[in-house]
């Protein structure tokens, strides 16, 4: 039976739903006045601790047994995705050579945008091959947010 909590992120609250066989769905809504969990199911207290460590700058990588449902090709952009390490982006573009086929970036592109693990499979690291960050279903100002989190700029001291 899938469980679903809901907890604060500094993004918006998210929802995350799973059950014994992994992670189904991570999402962020725009309800503000969505009610927070306060008792977390013992399979879904894994994934909140790793998402709260992450918005707090003390994770990098996530480990967590995912499960989406999708199609085998979404699968496997998914499966790419989780590939790009932190603080780095990658195209689209590249994505689809990745796939091994540079012609199905449109559905690349597709398939990154219905992808139901919000933050865990980072679709947020991927930008526009001149470097602009293309559409994200979250807002493009949270994906500039992830970005900037995950690389912050790092200004040096003249003195």
């Amino acid at each position: 039976m899938i469980k679903t909590v809901f907890i604060r992120t500094p993004l918006g609250i998210a929802s995350i739903a799973g059950d014994e066989n992994g992670i189904t769905k991570i999402s962020i809504t725009e309800d503000s006045k969505k009610k927070l969990s306060v008792d977390i199911p013992d399979v879904l207290e894994e994934v909140v601790i790793q998402l709260l460590d992450y918005f707090e700058g003390n994770r990098n990588t996530f480990e967590i047994k995912l499960n989406p449902s999708g199609t085998d090709f979404q699968k496997k952009v998914w499966k790419e995705l989780s590939k790009i390490p932190f603080g780095k982006t990658v195209t689209y573009l590249d994505i689809a050579k990745q796939l091994g086929d540079p012609k199905c970036i449109r559905a690349a592109a597709s398939a990154n945008g219905k992808n139901p693990l919000w933050v865990v499979v980072p679709c947020h690291r991927v930008i526009g091959s001149d470097g602009s960050l293309t559409g994200y279903a979250g807002g493009l100002w949270r994906k500039k947010w992830l970005l900037e989190h995950e690389n912050p700029v790092k200004q040096q001291s003249l003195f």
